[in-house]
């Protein structure tokens, strides 16, 4: 395994100085083929293949290979090595050491060689190690110890067998505590230990036997398991106290102070004596009694072997350490005699152990997320600790040697008030964190990005006509649209006068009873509303501008071929400076390195794309397939082809079909790339499972119809291998990411957690969004939802009360130039979950009973953030009510409409302007229709015409109108004023 990277049973290889003989089968034979070049170039050896069939028991071979260590050798005596302390296991083997003991050779151990070499790690061994050891820690950490807490708490009888079988298929598939580590690699060192009731056995080939967990007061409980990964192991070992009286605590207080004076001993330089003698010393000086009860040994090397040979942790090892060595820190105390006349706890043992990494400044624990402080592994049910929590709450004292105080209260009825308190606990470190970060920041002179609200936009200069001359020849005095210098020509005045198209803000036509036909055009002016200036405004601002003009015509079919003419020129032009305008902004991409013919690019076809390409013709399936630093999607169309190079990937997702129709791929960049003439952060490539198809008359068709029951089949068929076909091309592509030009990219697809979704709606439709380990998406409705969790600030929770149906999410980000994110009506079930998941995630969140101005609030924060630091920070938003819920109560009462509470946002108040870089292509009739509506009726116009002033005054009654609408988006109570965020909020009085 060391030598070669693949673990090969039932092989025999000797090593000679001008050749390497191997013994074994054809299949491992034809493994081995590849070293053959590479040992004749490289070290100048040839490889010599012994192939054995099921048949033969290999002895010819043996004797071939016994000849060529004869002809090769100097002497008559040749001198052969072998690991002499290693048991031969299986025929073939047994065989073999047979007939070298027989032979006439000089036999020399040389096991202590290869453990020298063996035990200085290089950094792929020592990651090997540290993923065997995350991954042993997490499962004693996520899987054991909340185990073992549910089974004293709800008093079940479990065997240890039982726990130990649970384990040991959690160890075996790591997806299932959310390890993400290839199932494929892991494995187990031995069956996980499992003891308790005064049976114990503190070696590593001790096994959990058949009896029930014993976990009555002053009982002891020890777990021990072991994993490898890449066949590289770990180990880590822990005792948990119930109830423990003085004797237990002291001798659990010592030898954690024992096991940490040898984890410190563990450095280059030191004998590996030293290490038992650090943790001898500590014992000596804490409880000399118990020094003939702790055990003869501090552990061993660990590596390949979970045990390697010359790397004991004794006192009589004088090997010298070096960094890079990995060792097993075993220590504990056996056969401890306690006063109780109970035989299941008159005996005990206590057992700590840890992989541990010898660095070159300090030793690393890679085990050290499984805590084994005292106040984590003792526990207590006692029925005065009731009585203690209803005492007021003083400041925690470290532990006395007599005493120990319990991580979780067992066996009690408060058990969930419990976990809420420790979730408060935990927020309220989080916010004291959280304001010293803010403060940091906004004291920095940075609150996160630069604000693009409100920037002007350019559309470059419009130039129909260069002179006069280039005007087309006259003709009739009546409306014409020149294509080619995409311009209007209007006759104003005997004059035709030209109009670039980019200035047409909308046409519209209206025929009377008299077949009379009228051709309104409306202009982009500066100072409409809902309309931001553009370059061409600002630079001639004391210009008059036309804001409008209308026609009348006799002839109504030339009237409304000219209104279709102007709308088609328009939306073109629209749809061709947006795209130039977004292309403008785009950071430039490496170019696509595609893979040659020693790289065979990774494929997976028939996919569809959102953002889809465009164009009126039929869509079509394309191909995804990953080159060398990028991935490239691409139909039979030229002109449909889109890549997405590894480095402007931020997020990568994989979500299989499970109670969706799709099954996807996405990818979330830090940078817009053009999809089509689309600018986009997000690129999804999905297939549909499933046909979303009715069939016509199949409503009377029984439940177990042989054809609905096969078409099922076929679905659930369907729907497995195409979820097979993404996973298998998914892990082809993490398994390139890990190569080392990747590394700095960090890039793994990650896969939604289904478990801890909950609905909302984030946009105007509900969805089922869910977690990711560093997200939270929506990936199925558009426009999609990615937000990266360490860009949160905090999380808001509002409208939280008793009899809400639901609630709404409030995500503030770090950057307060950004919007807030909501996410309305969640349902109130969902609460208790999604604080669950916050508190995990380190993400501290505040609840209110009213939505927030959150514009306002972030407006107030960055224009003073020395007054809101001084003011608390962010707990302003820590309290139950305001004198404010009062003034809104009826609001809160009628229900929830999300359009009423969310403010017109920036991005609504682009869609509904008509100018030329923000149109949208297939927008275009839409926001010219919108425009009508915004202008003066027919009615109005007839007004205007004997009134002019009449016009300023229906002008600032729309303004008034508009200014009313908006007020409404806030809510029904009166307008948000700038106020201190914390001095005008009463605190929630205490309840004593």
């Amino acid at each position: 395994m060391w030598l070669v990277g693949y673990e090969f049973p039932d092989t025999i290889m000797v090593f000679m100085k001008k050749q390497i003989h191997f013994l074994c089968s054809q299949k491992k034979a034809s493994l081995l083929e590849a070293v053959k070049k590479t040992s004749k170039d490289v070290v100048g050896v040839d490889v010599v293949m012994h192939v054995r069939s099921k048949k033969d028991d290999g002895t010819g071979a043996m004797d071939a290979i016994f000849r060529a260590i004869q002809d090769q050798s100097e002497s008559n005596v040749p001198i052969v090595g072998h690991i002499a302390r290693e048991a031969p296991e299986g025929n073939l083997l047994e065989t073999w050491t047979e007939k070298l003991k027989n032979t006439q050779f000089q036999l020399s151990d040389v096991t202590n060689g290869f453990s020298d070499l063996f035990a200085v790690k290089d950094t792929a061994e020592i990651m090997n190690v540290k993923k065997a050891g995350y991954l042993t820690s997490s499962v004693m950490k996520h899987f054991v110890v909340p185990k073992l807490e549910r089974v004293i708490d709800e008093e079940k009888k479990v065997s240890h067998s039982s726990l130990m079988d649970d384990t040991e298929k959690v160890i075996l598939e790591p997806a299932k505590i959310k390890v993400k580590l290839k199932a494929d690699n892991v494995d187990i060192c031995y069956p996980p230990i499992f003891q308790s009731g005064g049976e114990f056995d503190l070696r590593p080939s001790a096994s959990s036997n058949d009896q029930n967990l014993y976990y009555d007061s002053t009982s002891v409980i020890i777990c021990a398991i072991g994993s490898r990964y890449n066949s590289y192991c770990s180990n880590v070992a822990r005792t948990f106290l119930i109830d423990a009286n003085p004797m237990q605590s002291k001798a659990y207080e010592v030898l954690l102070k024992a096991h940490e004076a040898a984890v410190g001993a563990l450095k280059p330089g030191n004998k590996a004596g030293d290490v038992y003698q650090a943790a001898l010393n500590v014992v000596e000086k804490e409880a000399p009694e118990l020094v003939a009860n702790l055990t003869r040994s501090a552990g061993t090397g660990i590596g390949l072997e979970f045990r390697e040979s010359g790397l004991n942790l004794n006192g009589k090892n004088d090997r010298m350490l070096k960094s890079g060595m990995v060792f097993n820190v075993s220590l504990g105390f056996q056969n401890l005699q306690t006063e109780s006349k109970n035989p299941k706890t008159e005996k005990i043992c206590v057992l700590l152990a840890d992989t541990v990494v010898i660095g070159q400044n300090a030793p690393e624990v890679v085990t050290s997320m499984s805590s084994k402080a005292v106040k984590d592994v003792a526990y207590s049910f006692n029925e005065d600790e009731e009585e203690e929590e209803e005492q007021p709450k003083v400041k925690a004292k470290p532990v006395a040697a007599n005493g120990l105080s319990s991580k979780a209260m067992l066996r009690s009825v408060n058990h969930e008030t419990s976990r809420e308190e420790l979730r408060r606990q935990h927020q309220a470190e989080l916010a004291r964190q959280k304001n010293e970060e803010t403060a940091r920041r906004l004291t920095g002179g940075s609150s996160g990005g630069a604000d693009s609200r409100g920037a002007a936009k350019a559309t470059g200069d419009l130039l129909a006509y260069k002179n006069i001359n280039d005007l087309p020849p006259p003709r009739e005095l009546m409306i014409q649209v020149d294509q080619r210098s995409e311009a209007i020509l209007l006759p104003i005045h005997g004059t035709m006068i030209p109009f670039h198209i980019a200035t047409v803000k909308s046409v519209s036509s209206q025929q009377d009873t008299n077949r009379t036909c009228y051709i309104r055009i409306m202009f982009n002016v500066p100072g409409t509303p809902f309309t931001p200036h553009d370059t061409n405004t600002l630079k001639f601002q004391g210009s008059i501008y036309v804001k409008e003009v209308s026609f009348r015509s006799k002839d109504p079919r030339h009237i409304t071929e000219v209104v279709q003419q102007i709308r088609t020129l328009r939306r073109q032009v629209v749809s061709r400076e947006s795209e130039r305008a977004e292309r403008a902004t785009l950071v430039s991409q490496e170019k696509l390195q595609v893979a040659g013919a020693k790289f065979k690019p990774i494929k997976l076809s028939d996919l569809w794309i959102r953002p889809v390409f465009g164009g009126r013709g039929r869509k079509l399936p394309g191909t995804l397939e990953a080159h060398t630093n990028g991935f490239r999607y691409g139909t039979s169309r030229p002109d449909e082809r889109v890549d997405v190079m590894y480095g402007n990937i931020k997020h990568a997702f994989f979500q299989p079909a499970e109670k969706e129709m799709i099954t996807v791929l996405h990818f979330h960049l830090h940078n817009h790339i053009m999809v089509g003439n689309k600018k986009t952060k997000d690129v999804q490539f999905y297939v549909e499972v499933m046909d979303v198809v009715q069939t016509i008359g199949g409503g009377k068709r029984s439940a177990y119809d042989p054809d609905e029951i096969e078409e099922e089949q076929r679905e659930r068929d369907r729907k497995n291998k195409i979820n097979m076909e993404f996973q298998t091309f998914v892990n082809k592509v993490n398994d390139l990411w890990t190569q080392p030009q990747f590394k700095g990219l960090d890039l793994e697809f990650d896969q939604p957690l289904r478990e801890l979704g909950f609905h909302g709606v984030p946009h105007k439709s509900t969805a089922f969004i869910v977690p990711t380990s560093s997200c939270l998406v929506e990936l199925v409705e558009t426009p999609f939802v990615v937000i990266t969790l360490c860009e949160i600030e905090i999380v808001n929770l509002e409208r939280v009360g008793l009899g809400q149906k639901n609630f709404d999410m409030t995500i503030i980000f770090k950057d307060f130039k950004r919007d807030v994110m909501r996410i309305d009506s969640i349902p109130s079930t969902s609460l208790d979950g999604i604080k669950e998941w916050l508190d995990t995630t380190d993400l501290k969140y505040y609840e209110s009973r009213l939505n927030l101005n959150w514009r306002q609030i972030l407006k107030t924060i960055t224009d003073d953030p020395e007054e809101f630091i001084e003011n608390g920070g962010w707990e302003f938003l820590n309290l139950e009510g305001t004198d404010s819920e009062s003034d809104n109560s009826q609001e809160s009462d009628q229900g929830y409409e999300p359009s009423d509470v969310e403010p017109v946002s920036s991005d609504e108040e682009d869609d509904e302007s008509a100018s030329l870089v923000e149109s949208e292509d297939d927008e275009g009739e839409d926001s010219e229709e919108y425009s009508e509506e915004e202008g003066k009726t027919w009615e109005e116009l007839e007004r205007e015409a004997s009134n002019a002033d009449r016009e300023k005054g229906a002008e600032s009654d729309s303004d008034n109108d508009r200014k009313r609408r908006n007020m409404k988006a806030f809510g029904k109570g009166r307008p948000p004023e700038r106020r201190n965020l914390s001095s005008n909020i009463s605190k929630r009085p205490r309840f004593r």
